[in-house]
């Protein structure tokens, strides 16, 4: 096995792209190059404004920074080389940075699925349990619930990294997708690879709705707390709390579910394609923007920080 691992680690696979070079195609990957560009400007400044703000230093804030700098790695994971490829002419990609591909997207994918989830459980107890929040909610607490998202994603990542490279690959090598997608790979695997793409269906089943079912059940007693509250004020302010959780969650799972839980006859390289491109571009752009646009705490410190830069530039 590991002579074949070494004499494939010189073959390229060839990744067949998303955009030709006709006019609209032209115009279409400049457009994803813009929102690359505003994802990446929004998270790394979203990241710099929860460390350097005080006030943003509380639980929420901080899922929210991790769940920044998850979106800011998956961006990068296939975006560069996507334009790379498409601005030379070269479709090429190394068996090497194939493999990293594949296991950085499993990784971030399976770790922002379940830190989603476990932010739904901080706004339950943020809502229902006011009052106990710093105990039930403390560092330790916090640091476990973003550790075991990072822990899950990198063990998952990891272990369909290293089985998806062992197949052989005897075909053309052409993958018909953007970046290296596991089951767009796996259709040039020389062998028969049904029992693991059955395997992979079932962890993306146990990976999209374990975290979904905490989500349901965290905001089915939140609906509760709110239906309890005398106050119509205090009702829009709870619910307001989660407008932009539940948002995101909408989008990520939305897409994540529509790609891997279809039955294979009904999936297409088009459709797997154009849907990718929303959730691992389009989503990551989102998120800093419906967190901040719907955020008088993060407003606040942005509007602080520009006020410190003009000041200092007065000087």
């Amino acid at each position: 096995m590991m002579i074949w691992l070494n004499h494939s680690s010189t073959d390229d696979f060839i990744l067949l792209g998303i955009f030709s070079h006709s006019p609209t195609d032209l115009l279409l990957f400049s457009i994803v190059m813009l929102v690359f560009t505003v994802a990446l400007c929004g998270n790394v400044l979203l990241i710099l404004l929860i460390y350097t703000d005080p006030r943003l230093h509380t639980p929420m804030y901080f899922f929210l920074s991790q769940l920044s700098l998850m979106d800011l790695m998956l961006v990068c994971t296939n975006v560069p080389k996507m334009a790379v490829n498409f601005l030379s002419g070269l479709k090429s990609i190394s068996f090497v940075g194939c493999s990293i591909q594949i296991g950085l997207f499993v990784c971030l994918v399976g770790s922002e699925g379940l830190l989603l989830g476990l932010m739904a459980y901080d706004r339950y107890v943020a809502i229902s349990h006011p009052l106990h929040y710093p105990v039930l909610m403390n560092q330790k607490v916090c640091l476990q619930i973003v550790g075991s998202s990072w822990a899950f994603g990198i063990v998952d990542g990891l272990v369909q990294m290293v089985v998806v490279m062992t197949f052989p690959y005897c075909r053309l090598r052409e993958v018909d997708h953007f970046f290296c997608e596991m089951l767009s790979l796996l259709k040039l695997a020389c062998v028969d690879t049904s029992l693991f793409e059955k395997v992979v269906f079932v962890c993306c089943v146990f990976m999209l709705l374990f975290p979904f079912s905490i989500i349901v059940a965290s905001y089915a007693r939140i609906l509760g707390t709110v239906l309890r509250m005398h106050s119509a004020q205090s009702q829009k302010k709870a619910l307001a709390t989660c407008s932009s959780h539940l948002t995101a969650v909408s989008f990520f799972y939305g897409a994540a579910m529509f790609i891997y839980l279809r039955p294979r006859r009904y999936r297409t390289p088009s459709q797997d394609k154009v849907v990718s491109i929303f959730y691992t571009v389009l989503t990551p752009m989102l998120n800093p923007l419906i967190y901040s646009l719907r955020n008088r705490d993060v407003i606040g410190a942005l509007q602080k920080g520009l006020d410190r830069c003009r000041i200092g530039s007065q000087h």
